[in-house]
């Protein structure tokens, strides 16, 4: 029943947050948890987001806990009925992947045990289309697709998180989102910080020839969960993509919605990389993020394309259009003071 209490994780992040809202907006009750160091950000980004009722919601309940540490608030999970497990670690730094082993993997190892104790009947579980390979062959990847090789960043990550989730004794739904975009990207993800720099006048160049991604909008990211929630198969992955477009036509909606002009210099791939490499020595040295990981100028190099058939025929799962949603993210970064 929808006054059913679920237990979402993420409830901070881009993707959580507008889970929360539809969680809510279908009737059931939440219990939330928030990163120690996140809780005020959550609540300030749920005022962000023009929607302050969130925060006066007599059906939701913000806890604090860190993945890492999954014991300090397990209690939590006793009467809860479901599970959404939707946070994670989402950095592209080489200087971060123990932290992203940590959070991503181990964290939802104890995560669902924890869940089978107390008893949850059924999870959802947020994992990427990163879980699926570049598309190689030109073929949109489906989900009988999985990521060949070892690794160690994020979407390695996300491979070996989705595994020890349904290797866990509590039935599991696994999601598929490509790139979301929409309003509300507060921090920004990789994906937000594109439309972010796109829309401050600060991308000089197109991207390598080549590439390709499947950008999905954030609010249908949100309702299907809900619906993979009540009529999901256990055991089943579903994947969450709009659009299948060339970097070039990304460049062109951006361009569009944006009113900035498309850059007429295309940067050669060598010399993307030669700037990623020489970046991340930087970063490790300093110890901070890479402006320009190497991890995301390969991925830009690839087609990550993706199939949406399946979640449309089992979760009546219908995106909308990419140019709406690039637009809702530009005009909430604006009307927000990010640019």
């Amino acid at each position: 029943m929808p006054t059913d209490r679920v237990f979402l994780t993420g409830a901070s992040g881009f993707v959580g947050a507008h889970i929360l809202r539809e969680l809510l907006g279908a009737g059931y009750s939440v219990r939330a948890l928030v990163r120690p160091s996140s809780f005020d950000y959550a609540r300030r980004s749920r005022a962000a987001q023009d929607d302050n009722s969130l925060l006066n919601d007599a059906n939701v309940e913000f806890i604090e806990g860190d993945l890492r540490r999954v014991g300090d608030f397990a209690r939590a999970l006793d009467g809860c009925r479901y599970l959404v497990h939707c946070a994670a670690l989402y950095t592209l730094g080489p200087g971060e992947r123990r932290a992203l082993h940590d959070v991503n993997v181990r964290g939802t190892e104890s995560l669902f045990e924890a869940a089978r104790i107390a008893g949850i009947e059924r999870a959802v579980l947020t994992s990427s289309s990163a879980t699926l390979g570049s598309s190689r062959d030109g073929k949109p990847r489906t989900e009988d697709d999985y990521a060949q090789g070892g690794g160690s960043g994020y979407h390695h990550s996300k491979v070996e998180q989705e595994r020890a989730a349904f290797a866990a004794r509590v039935p599991v739904v696994a999601l598929l989102p490509t790139a979301p975009v929409g309003p509300g990207d507060a921090k920004p993800t990789p994906t937000g910080q594109l439309v972010l720099e796109f829309a401050k006048g600060k991308i000089f160049a197109k991207p390598p020839r080549g590439g390709g991604m499947n950008l999905v909008p954030v609010e249908d990211v949100a309702r299907a969960h809900v619906a993979a929630l009540q009529r999901g198969r256990t055991g089943e992955r579903y994947i969450l993509g709009g659009e299948n477009l060339t970097l070039d036509e990304v460049w062109t909606l951006l361009a569009a919605v944006t009113k900035r002009k498309m850059p007429a210099w295309r940067v050669p791939a060598w010399f993307a990389l030669a700037i990623a490499y020489g970046d991340e020595t930087r970063a490790r040295l300093t110890r901070t993020r890479p402006f320009v990981p190497v991890e995301g100028v390969n991925l830009s190099r690839e087609l990550m394309f993706a199939d949406n058939v399946k979640a449309r025929e089992e979760l009546n799962f219908q995106p909308g259009s990419i140019a709406g949603a690039l637009e809702r993210a530009v005009y909430w970064y604006r009307a927000h003071g990010y640019c």
